[in-house]
């Protein structure tokens, strides 16, 4: 969630943050996006903080790899797994990725070859699987494409982006139901942004669908440069409250995220 802070946090600081949440049940941490540091600053130093980590064991560290450039820099640190992103809508790839859609998924070809000759886990992200910045609606049909791509490509789980953080309830029950006819629940996670707090619904719904993997981020940091307006990821302290509330089981020490949702607001001054 750091990439759309504009106050620079240090190498110390982020490594810090996820040494802490390294204690507190995951199974997988994102930590890093291998990105141009010339479109975002904030992850030039990936490097650097991935291999100052004092890594748990059990514990699958990831980072963003748009490219193959990004790929190889990620091979250099150490990652455990690594994670592509295409778009739903075009308007937004042409934005966030500077392609087409077309155009991002044949990218991947290569970097899925070099991931899988190194027996590297590949994720996929769809973002504005129900609404676009530029472009407005954006059709399930067109969401199950490029998730159902993603998939043969070798991603073993993609996650549903909701970008804008405004989709209602309504509108991710159509997402899913006709998501769900083309891939089983176990491949899919979801990923909603908090701008109108629908989130916390719009995860219950999921849950109800069979989902079980949702990304959050701790604090409620973050956000997308190329969706203005929308706000950062949902909390991650947030949900571990609501899925203790409805019954589910975690391995996920709550007390112990609650402090470092603290910490991770103090980095920005929020």
């Amino acid at each position: 969630g750091l990439q759309n802070e504009s106050k620079n946090i240090s190498v110390k600081d982020k490594i810090l943050l996820i040494d802490k949440l390294s204690n507190c049940g995951f199974n997988r941490i994102e930590v890093a996006s291998f990105v141009s540091p010339k479109w975002i600053p904030q992850m030039a130093d990936c490097d650097l903080v991935l291999n100052g980590l004092t890594r748990n064991e059990s514990i699958s560290y990831s980072a963003l790899t748009p490219n193959l450039m990004g790929l190889e820099k990620a091979l250099l640190s150490q990652v455990n797994e690594v994670a592509i992103f295409a778009s739903a809508s075009e308007s937004f790839s042409k934005a966030n990725i500077n392609c087409s859609i077309k155009e991002s998924i044949e990218r991947f070809v290569p970097l899925m070859k070099l991931a899988k000759e190194h027996s590297l886990p590949v994720r996929g992200y769809v973002s504005c699987v129900t609404d676009c910045p530029y472009e407005g609606f954006v059709s399930p049909e067109s969401v199950q494409m490029v998730a159902s791509r993603l998939i043969d490509l070798g991603c073993y789980e993609v996650s549903l982006g909701e970008t804008l953080g405004g989709a209602s309830q309504q509108q991710i029950e159509v997402l899913l139901e006709n998501i769900l006819k083309y891939i089983p629940a176990k491949q899919l996670a979801g990923h909603f942004h908090d701008t109108k707090e629908f989130a916390l619904e719009n995860i219950k719904i999921a849950l109800d669908y069979g989902l079980r993997t949702f990304d959050t981020s701790v604090g409620g940091l973050g956000g997308c440069p190329y969706a203005p307006g929308a706000s950062g990821n949902v909390a991650t302290e947030a949900v571990v409250k609501l899925l203790k509330k409805l019954g589910y089981r975690t391995k996920l020490d709550e007390e112990s995220i609650n402090l470092v949702a603290l910490f991770a607001k103090s980095l920005i001054g929020k």
